[in-house]
């Protein structure tokens, strides 16, 4: 007759990996600006490139970019960029 397992290991190491965690990574600040962006790209006023100069911004993931980058300028806490 199998036994049956105990299931404290998974949960025990998920409470590890997430003390170990040093708090958020992304300040309010960060928080405010992609929110920003996000909404500027819905209305169609969000644009790429330097000062705004390039096309009308379409994807959600270029509008959480640009206001991650928009976040480090104003000095928030942001992570910094991954090069890939």
């Amino acid at each position: 007759m199998p036994t049956k397992q105990n299931s404290s290991k998974s949960t025990s190491s998920a409470k590890k990996s997430s003390a170990k965690s040093g708090g958020p990574k992304y300040s309010p600040a960060a928080s405010k600006s992609v929110e920003s962006a996000m909404h500027r790209e819905k209305r169609g006023q969000l644009k790429s490139g330097k000062d705004g100069k390039g096309g009308t911004v379409t994807s959600p993931k270029q509008a959480i970019a640009i206001g991650l980058s928009e976040a480090r300028k104003k000095g928030a806490k942001v992570p910094k960029k991954t090069s890939s």
